[in-house]
C-alpha cells in the first residue's frame, strides 16, 4: 500500500506540474485557436532565469525563503515578458493570416529561443539548488511524501484556484472568457481584444514560469532542451483534457502524471513514454474532443 501511495504521490506531482505548462497552452488556444509552440521555451527561459537569480542571492550570502520568493519572482517577471513578446512578434503581425502562418511562427520561436539560451548560456546541463523549503512535518506525518513533492502539491493547488477565481470574477478574466466565445461581438461590446490576448500570453507564461521553478528545483539540473520535453507533454495533456478547456487541462495533466508513474512503478521507465501516448490515443478515440472536451462555442 504504501509503495502504492507512493506512486500515486508521485503521479501527482507530475501532474501538478504538467498541467501549470498545459493551463498555457490551453488559455492560449481558448482565445485564438491556435497552439503557442513556443510556451515549452518560456518555461525553460524561466528556469534559466531562476538559476541565474539564486545564483547572485546566494554569493550575496542571502538564504531561507527569500531567496525562493526573489527568485520565482524575476523569473515570472522575465517569463511574461517573453510570452508578451512573442505574442507582439509571432502572432500579433500575422492575426488575419492563414491558420498555418502563425503556426510556423511559433515553431520558428521556439527553435530561435533554444538556440538562443544554447549560445548565451551552455548546450550542458546545469545544477539547480534545491530552493524548495523543508518541511519537517510532512516526513512525520505522511513518509510516503517528500517535503518537495508536498510543497509542489501545494503551491500548484493554490495557483489553480487563484486563476480560476481571476477568471470567474474579474474583469479581465470577464474579458478572455467573452474573447474566446465570440471574439467580433466582444470587440463590439468594448472588450480590447488586443490587450485581453496579451494578457492570456502573460498569465500562461507566469504559470509556466511557477512550474519552471518548481520542477527545476525537485529535478536539481536543468539545460536549454528541457522545454520542448516538458512541452510535449504539457500540450499532450492539454489534448487529452480537451484543448481550450482549463478543467481540462488539469484533468488532463493528472492523468498523464498517473499514467506515468504507475507505468514506471509497475512495468518500466522504459515505457513510460509509450504508456502515457496510449493512452491518448484511446480517450481521443472513444472522446475526440478530450475527456472534458467542449463543442468550439462553448470551450470556456
Amino acid at each position: 500500500m504504501e509503495y502504492f501511495l507512493e506512486l500515486f504521490f508521485g503521479g501527482l506531482t507530475r501532474g501538478s506540474i504538467y498541467a501549470l505548462i498545459a493551463l498555457g497552452y490551453t488559455m492560449v488556444y481558448g482565445i485564438i485557436e491556435l497552439i503557442n509552440f513556443a510556451h515549452g521555451e518560456i518555461y525553460m527561459i524561466a528556469s534559466f532565469t531562476a538559476l541565474i537569480v539564486s545564483s547572485l542571492l546566494a554569493l550575496q550570502g542571502m538564504t531561507g525563503p527569500a531567496v525562493l520568493l526573489l527568485t520565482a519572482a524575476a523569473a515570472i517577471i522575465f517569463a511574461a515578458a517573453h510570452g508578451f513578446t512573442v505574442e507582439k512578434v509571432a502572432y500579433k503581425p500575422l492575426r488575419q493570416a492563414p491558420r498555418l502562418s502563425p503556426l510556423i511562427s511559433a515553431i520558428g520561436m521556439s527553435i530561435f529561443l533554444q538556440n538562443y539560451v544554447m549560445l548565451a548560456q551552455t548546450s550542458d546541463f546545469l545544477p539547480f539548488p534545491n530552493l524548495l523549503p523543508d518541511l519537517p512535518f510532512v516526513a512525520e506525518y505522511l513518509p510516503f511524501l517528500g517535503a518537495t513533492e508536498f510543497f509542489i502539491i501545494v503551491t500548484t493547488a493554490l495557483v489553480m484556484v487563484g486563476l480560476t477565481l481571476l477568471i470567474k470574477f474579474t474583469r479581465m478574466g470577464k474579458a478572455m472568457r467573452a474573447t474566446a466565445q465570440d471574439r467580433n461581438m466582444a470587440m463590439l461590446v468594448g472588450v480590447d481584444i488586443n490587450r485581453t490576448i496579451s494578457n492570456t500570453f502573460i498569465i500562461g507564461s507566469a504559470l509556466a514560469a511557477v512550474g519552471g521553478v518548481l520542477i527545476a528545483s525537485h529535478i536539481g539540473r536543468i539545460n536549454f532542451y528541457i522545454g520542448f520535453i516538458a512541452g510535449i507533454k504539457a500540450f499532450t495533456a492539454a489534448v487529452l483534457g480537451g484543448i481550450g478547456s482549463i478543467p481540462g487541462a488539469v484533468l488532463g495533466a493528472l492523468v498523464l502524471g498517473w499514467t506515468e508513474s504507475f507505468a514506471t512503478g509497475y512495468v518500466s521507465s522504459d515505457y513510460e513514454d509509450v504508456f502515457a501516448f496510449v493512452l491518448l490515443v484511446l480517450i481521443l478515440i472513444v472522446r475526440p474532443s478530450g475527456l472534458l472536451g467542449r463543442p468550439a462555442v462553448q470551450k470556456v
